[in-house]
């Protein structure tokens, strides 16, 4: 019977996840940001229930990425398709093909972010070097990047930030940015604990705490700052 709990842990994800498309179709991005957090809580649970319980299953491997490809995968290429549709009616009208109308071509460009996750995770799939380090930025962790960008026009925008947040060109250099940093071969360690001793998780407890103090004062223009931390140190670890 456990060996069936990681897997019903990770069916929750996909469950969140399907959640989250239905709200970011609607526009209604605050809620799909909701669900694809507890889908990605429940991606970090199943993981540690697997290792609690001592069982893992290649059916779990794959259920997973399958999971994670709606979640953190389909979901970011909506919020990006949106975030780019907004910017087209806030006058960056770029209409690259003179098609016109409610939904021009542009905000197609966002779902290059789910192409590029969908090479990554069965690019993941089938390397057996990425056990203790990721190369490339995790889908969850994209996901968290582009979620955060609807977040932050909701909660804590000015003229300055939604100039920026819907400028056409920003979110065309993030998407592409996204897809690099997906698939690049820089390698970033992953927050798996050994032991809960801080001689073998002194950098990981630093981050999270450093990432909580973050999350306190900056709120959700944290989470940027937290991707780009995390590449950071990932980059002077292993250079160290």
């Amino acid at each position: 019977m456990k060996q069936h709990v990681p897997n019903f842990i990770t069916l929750l994800n996909l469950f969140c996840g399907c959640i989250a498309v239905v709200f970011a179709v609607m526009n209604k991005l605050d809620f799909a940001a909701i669900f694809v957090f507890l889908g990605i809580l429940f991606d970090f649970l199943d993981g540690f229930a697997a290792r609690l319980l001592k069982v893992t299953s290649e059916i779990g491997v794959q259920l997973d990425s399958l999971a994670d490809m709606v979640t953190s995968g389909v979901v970011p290429g909506i919020v990006m398709f949106q975030m780019l549709n907004m910017a087209q009616k806030q006058g960056w009208n770029l209409d690259l093909f003179g098609m016109h109308g409610d939904i021009g071509v542009l905000p197609l460009f966002g779902f290059l972010i789910t192409l590029a996750s969908a090479y990554r995770l069965a690019n993941f799939n089938v390397d057996e070097n990425q056990v203790s380090s990721f190369r490339g930025l995790p889908t969850p962790a994209n996901a968290l990047l582009i979620l955060s960008l609807p977040l932050i026009l909701l909660y804590q925008n000015n003229d300055a930030l939604s100039d920026v947040l819907l400028n056409q060109w920003f979110l065309m250099a993030l998407t592409l940015l996204s897809v690099f940093l997906l698939n690049s071969k820089i390698e970033l360690f992953a927050l798996k604990f050994q032991g809960t001793g801080f001689k073998e998780n002194g950098i990981k407890y630093l981050f999270l705490i450093g990432s909580l103090v973050l999350l306190l004062t900056m709120k959700f223009l944290a989470i940027p700052v937290i991707i780009g931390l995390y590449i950071l140190t990932s980059l002077m670890v292993k250079k160290g």
